[in-house]
């Protein structure tokens, strides 16, 4: 129980610190690539597969673990990740955005968080089990990709890390616009800025995250669980022990997720960055829904942004990258909503006024 305990909170606390100090947010790149057309963070969350794909490829190939993609729900993992998508844009960060953004002290993020816990056990193991065991009734026999194409999974690793370096060379080959920003002056020095102050390039933070996400696998399998990093289900054994006083639930993901908001923590109070934020009435409604949406969609297609979009991608597994394209587009759906459709009619508005006052004249 003790090696339990080290591991799943030394990668969880590597997993909050990192995220916290580097703002690695998926719901935000996946938001940017349809709002600003900027597709930075994506490419950033193929380089954290990337490296996580080859990791698992060397680790399988040496036997020391084996990875079981079996059947999974095509329908559910759609619709699920789909619901998902939309709830992360309403709740303003992602299954493990949620938890680090916790650690920052922001009440909304806590709010999204007991919502997303708490929707998840419902729809895993309460009431409404019944309506996800419905939607997920029509199954796929093999989620393998190599296995199901015939295709070794050397060459789909390596078509997945050529893309990667061929996109990531393309981004950084680009001319950075020509703009003077001022620069303040550093508050430490040393380690401390190291740690504490230095901004990371999103493709320097998606390395670190690949790595830690890589040996995840390993001590989660020492612990006899056989997974790599995984937030939906763990958050949602937080809220049945608290209701059963069931220790069997608390397991070496309930303190991965643990350790993220530890390490969050400590990451917010050295930066100076922790404070407690109480957001409108709006945000709180939205954090509410969002986190229910999240929850509930996670639930049904098996997985999150971590879960399927980064850990079941770079398994090769054919519910990871659908559940992953399927989460993309309930983010652009709702990003329609509250960002794109608003700013349209503001535009439009602008373009009234201005015609008015020609016309004036």
């Amino acid at each position: 129980m003790m090696w339990t305990i080290i591991s799943g909170l030394t990668v969880g606390v590597l997993l909050g610190f990192v995220m916290q100090r580097t703002r690695f947010c998926l719901t935000g790149g996946f938001r940017d690539m349809y709002v600003q057309k900027n597709n930075k963070m994506f490419y950033a969350l193929l380089v954290a597969i990337s490296i996580q794909a080859v990791g698992l490829f060397v680790l399988t190939s040496l036997g020391v673990l084996t990875i079981h993609n079996g059947t999974f729900p095509i329908i559910g993992t759609i619709i699920g990740s789909f619901i998902f998508g939309v709830g992360i844009v309403l709740a303003g960060g992602c299954a493990t955005g949620t938890w680090y953004r916790a650690g920052e002290g922001l009440i909304g993020s806590w709010i999204a968080l007991v919502m997303y816990g708490l929707f998840a056990a419902i729809s895993k193991f309460g009431i409404l089990l019944p309506l996800k065991n419905v939607v997920n009734s029509q199954t796929v026999a093999n989620a393998d990709i190599s296995t199901s194409t015939g295709i070794p999974s050397w060459v789909w690793t390596t078509a997945l890390v050529s893309i990667t370096v061929f996109l990531v060379i393309k981004t950084l080959r680009k001319p950075k616009p020509k703009v003077m920003i001022p620069k303040l002056k550093s508050r430490y020095t040393g380690v401390r800025y190291f740690l504490f102050e230095k901004r990371f390039h999103p493709f320097v933070a998606a390395i670190a995250v690949g790595l830690i996400a890589l040996i995840a696998w390993p001590l989660s399998y020492s612990t006899g669980r056989e997974g790599g990093l995984g937030i939906t289900t763990p958050s949602a054994h937080i809220i049945q022990f608290l209701t059963t006083g069931d220790f069997s639930l608390i397991d070496w993901g309930v303190f991965l997720v643990l350790g993220i908001f530890l390490g969050s923590y400590v990451a917010a109070r050295g930066a100076k960055e922790f404070k407690w934020r109480l957001p409108d009435i709006k945000t709180i409604r939205n954090s509410a829904i969002g986190g229910a949406f999240m929850g509930f969609g996670a639930a049904v297609a098996g997985g999150c942004s971590i879960g399927n979009g980064l850990v079941a991608t770079a398994a090769l597994s054919w519910q990871g990258w659908l559940g992953l394209a399927s989460m993309i587009l309930g983010t652009w759906f709702m990003s329609y909503f509250l960002f794109v459709k608003p700013l349209n009619a503001a535009r439009r508005q602008t373009q009234i006024v201005s015609t008015s006052a020609n016309a004036s004249h």
